[in-house]
Formats: structure tokens, sequence, C-alpha cells
């Protein structure tokens, strides 16, 4: 008889287990039953004298459709009118992917406006002086 160290796989602080393996185990963790946000994975091992190890993983689940904002983030310290532009698009399935609405649209960035004029600039300077 072969004495093999068991698993125990726990989501959160749930008292169940989400299941009893024994090791080496493959298994695919489907986390379209769990809440968009952050999650524990508790890995409970068990080796066959009965010590046990505790292994905690950290993750983020975000099944829901992704949410893009501009104009506006963490901490800001804003007055006045304040324009925020807001795309929420959802990922499809794994065997479809959806085109409309993938994208979120952005504004021109400053750094690109400033290259503009610096180039306008010098060009209307060569022109004048050639």
């Amino acid at each position: 008889m072969e004495h093999r160290s068991k698993v125990f796989l726990f989501i959160d602080d749930e008292k169940k287990a989400l299941g009893e393996f024994d090791v080496p185990v493959k298994f695919d963790l489907d986390t379209r039953k769990l809440t968009d946000g952050n999650h524990t994975l508790k890995i409970v091992s068990k080796d066959p004298t009965g010590k046990e190890g505790i292994k905690l993983v950290n993750f983020v689940v975000r099944n829901g459709p992704s949410i893009d904002l501009e104009g506006l983030k963490n901490d800001d310290i804003i007055d006045g009118v304040q324009p925020i532009m807001i795309n929420a698009y959802g990922k499809g399935n794994q065997k479809e992917f959806l085109i409309d609405g993938s994208e979120s649209p952005a504004s021109i960035p400053s750094w690109l406006w400033a290259g503009f004029v610096v180039f306008f600039g010098w060009a209307m300077f060569y022109l004048i002086t050639s």
C-alpha cells in the first residue's frame, strides 16, 4: 500500500473544502463561479504521518466586463468641470472574441500635441529662413 500526501483546497474563508486530492494533482479552477475581486486560494497539505502545511495564494478575478476610465484617477484632486470617458466591454468567451466595443477610444496624448507644435514651428521657421 502506497502512502501519499493529500491536499485540501479552500477558496477564501470557506469551511468546506473545494476538493481533496492525492498528490500530485492537476485541476481547473473555474473562476466563473467566483465574484469579481480579491480572493485567496488556501492549500492545506497533509503528509502520511499527519503533519500539515499551509500555503495561501492571493489572486484577483476579473470575469465581468472590463471598465476603462479616462479623465480621473485614484486620489486625483480636481475642480471645475472634468470631462470623463467611461467604456465597459466584455471579453466574450474562450471560443469567440467580441470585436465590437473591445477597444476603448482615447484622447490624443498631450506629448503628441506638443510634438506637433514643435514640428510645425520648426517647419515654419525653415520655410521663412530659406
